[in-house]
């Protein structure tokens, strides 16, 4: 499954209650094509690659932008996602958190590809 990407701000932020999905990948919004996140920028890549084939279905969620995102009222700031810091992959199991990677644990492969089981 392709990913799938969910633009800020979501149309409907109850769809991310029941993602299809086993991952959602919080990422900064992007600004003229590009991700204003510098910690985003250097997995952007990675993730594609990771994520992008049949085997580990995803959805980036972007974030806003950093007014946006830095704003208490953000709606992925509270529950249920509680996005603290960006990058962030949450791993989902029956729908409910299963673990979370963030920020710079995602660039570190030793930790990053046994948490999505490809190792």
């Amino acid at each position: 499954m392709p990913i799938r990407e969910l633009e800020y701000p979501p149309s409907n932020p109850a769809l991310l209650q029941h993602p299809e999905e086993k991952y959602l990948i919080f990422y900064s919004s992007r600004i003229d094509g590009k991700l204003w996140c510098p910690d985003c920028v250097a997995i952007e890549n990675k993730v594609q690659e990771i994520f992008g084939g049949e085997s580990n279905s995803a959805v980036v969620v972007y974030v806003g932008q950093k007014a946006e995102y830095r704003d208490p009222a953000n709606p992925f700031r509270g529950e249920p996602w509680n996005i603290s810091s960006i990058p962030t992959i949450i791993r989902l199991q029956d729908g409910k958190e299963d673990g979370r990677l963030e920020e710079r644990d995602l660039r570190d492969l030793d930790r990053l590809l046994p948490f999505v089981g490809t190792r």
